[in-house]
């Protein structure tokens, strides 16, 4: 099972290089949750083939430990696909990402995606609209507006007031940029220690507003063992 195969650098940025956030340890799900098996395949691999199928991407960095990048059975041509360790926290492992990334281009990427690896029913249409967004907007993600009434609680778990879900929107991945603006972002955030959720938060720390793209399939993130059970409902 191989999982390096390089093609020669051009004289101009690539397309689309995906960094596959999957670094966690699964704590809240008691298990590997990467490795989990949905549709007969590991939850991981489901994530890294989307990308492998989508034809605006170049290069995938996948972020995790080696023997969960090893029990992966993943077959693929034309596209390089490489791994390295994470940080401690999110951001750590994307930074790591990154420095792969910039390791090993004289030139770099045009467009960096950021994708989590606990969600593996994203489609490769979705990551084309919202690469071609990008290409607009500079900053895009996809994302869905919230649909369902939204209240907030005391500590006890009482509602105390109504919140307005009008123009609220929940995050998803993959998260794609220019390569520049994500760069320069990650640099504000490792040289002010800030701790940051996703990359649409890293951007906010040097002024650059993300386009949001509505996906209009399933994409929900794996973090319970009753989310196995609903993902594979959609498939």
């Amino acid at each position: 099972m191989s999982f390096s195969h390089h093609q020669e650098n051009s004289s101009s940025p690539q397309g689309l290089a995906v960094i596959i956030v999957a670094a966690g340890s699964s704590r809240r799900m008691g298990f590997d949750k990467l490795l989990a098996s949905l549709a007969g395949k590991p939850v991981l691999q489901l994530s890294i083939e989307a990308f492998l199928n989508c034809n605006d991407v170049s290069e995938i960095v996948v972020v995790c430990p080696e023997d969960r990048f090893k029990a992966l059975d993943i077959h693929y041509t034309g596209k390089t696909i490489r791994r390295i360790d994470g940080g401690v926290d999110r951001h750590d492992s994307v930074a790591a990402g990154l420095s792969l990334l910039n390791e090993n281009h004289g030139i770099p990427p045009a467009y960096i995606a950021v994708h989590d690896g606990a969600r593996p029913l994203i489609c490769p249409s979705q990551i084309s609209r919202v690469y071609h967004d990008a290409h607009l907007h500079r900053c895009s993600t996809s994302a869905r507006p919230i649909t369902e009434t939204v209240k907030r609680v005391d500590s006890d778990a009482f509602v105390t007031e109504a919140v307005d879900r009008e123009n609220l929107w929940l995050m998803e991945t993959p998260q794609i940029f220019e390569a520049e603006l994500l760069q320069q972002a990650y640099s504000a955030v490792l040289a002010q220690g800030t701790r940051v959720t996703d990359e649409v938060s890293a951007l906010e720390l040097t002024g650059h507003p993300t386009h949001l793209v509505s996906n209009p399939g399933p994409n929900p993130k794996i973090t319970f063992p009753h989310d196995i059970v609903l993902a594979e409902k959609f498939v």
